[in-house]
Parts: structure tokens; sequence; C-alpha cells
């Protein structure tokens, strides 16, 4: 079974269901691909000849000047002409399958438990006392290489005060808000108890702690 390493007490039992997958690229590439594409604002534009303003005059007349016929100066191929085939508004996002996405998931974080980039760390003493200064220490005697992305509960986030400025850190997120590419764009994952079984429960489909609690 995998085990994360606990950075205030002895090592952490992971769910082999979440973090014990087989790596599947191309589900963990189409996720990726998904997300980033739901990000973009997709509100670029450019004028299309009809749009640009002026152009209503013939610029001169159709024969007898020995220059090429022109009907309109505001044609593209004139300079402060109109776009053809310019970009516009659009939306990028493309349907993954909810069960394909926790197969990625899945297979994002069993990797980071096959490679030993797994902590879990206790936030309550961040959450009383923000400090960047033993978040610095915590990262530092972690021994992490590389880039931290740290994960949290919604009623942890005042924490996330003593992780976002760290240069290592690659940023402080909320559970629900961990996708697959955050997960596979850090080298390290670190989070709470709590953050780390909700992630599971994501990955697996099943209800965290909290959830049946509530």
């Amino acid at each position: 079974m995998p085990s994360a390493k606990n950075l205030n007490g002895s090592d952490v039992q992971l769910d082999d269901a979440a973090f014990g997958a087989p790596f599947n690229g191309p589900l963990v590439h189409d996720s990726v691909r998904a997300e980033l594409a739901a990000r973009r604002q997709g509100t670029h534009a450019t004028k299309t000849r009809g749009q640009v303003r002026g152009g209503g005059a013939k610029p001169w007349r159709q024969k007898g000047t020995g220059r090429a016929r022109a009907g309109s100066s505001r044609s593209p191929i004139w300079t402060g002409g109109g776009t053809v085939f310019g970009p516009q508004p659009r939306s990028y996002t493309f349907k993954v399958n909810r069960k394909e996405k926790r197969a990625a998931l899945r297979s994002a974080l069993s990797v980071h438990a096959e490679r030993g980039t797994v902590a879990v760390f206790d936030p309550a003493s961040f959450i009383d006392t923000p400090s960047t200064k033993s978040a610095a220490k915590l990262v530092t005697d972690w021994g992490a290489k590389g880039s931290v992305l740290v994960v949290l509960t919604d009623d942890q986030q005042r924490a996330a005060l003593s992780f976002r400025n760290l240069p290592a850190v690659r940023g402080v997120l909320p559970v629900d808000g961990v996708g697959v590419v955050d997960v596979v764009g850090a080298a390290n994952l670190l989070a709470s108890q709590e953050a780390l079984d909700a992630l599971a429960a994501r990955a697996t489909g099943t209800k965290s702690a909290e959830e049946v609690q509530a």
C-alpha cells in the first residue's frame, strides 16, 4: 500500500484505489488539454472589412487611371483594411467524461505516490498564527526538490497566507479547485490530511468523511 511522509509525525497510509492506480498517459493528456482549454477566455476578435470604419466610397474611378481597379479602401489587401479569417470570440471547451476525469486524477496522484513526492502536514499552527518563515522551514526540512503544490480544505484557507509567497510553491489551492493539470505540473504535493482524503474521494468517486458527516 502506498504511503506519504507526515511532516508532523509518522508516515500515513494512502488509499490504494486513488494512489495505486497504473498511469494512463493518453487519459491524463486529454484531461490536461480539456482543463487548459476551459481556462481560455476566448474573447479575442478581429474586424472584417464590413466592420472597419470607412471605405464606403470608391477610391478612384474604374478605368483610365492606369491603376488596378479598387472598390474600397478597406479591402484586406490595403493597409488599414479588414482581416480575413481572423479569430472571433469562441469557446474552447470540450467534454471529458466524469469517469475519465477521475481515472486521470488517480493516474496523476499515483505518480506522486510512486515517486514519494506526497507529504502530509498539520495546518493548525498556520491557521492560528500565519508564518511564512515557518512554512519555508517546513518545506526545506521536507527536502522537496522542484515546485510544490499545497492543497487545503475550505476551512483551512487561512494557512495559505503562510505558503503563497514561497518561491518553491507553485500554488495553494482548495481541494475543489485542484485539477489534473495542477497535480501533473507540480513536482511535489503537500496537503493536509483532510484535503488528501477529500482529493482521494474525488479521484475514486466516493464521499469524503466531511461529506458523510454533513
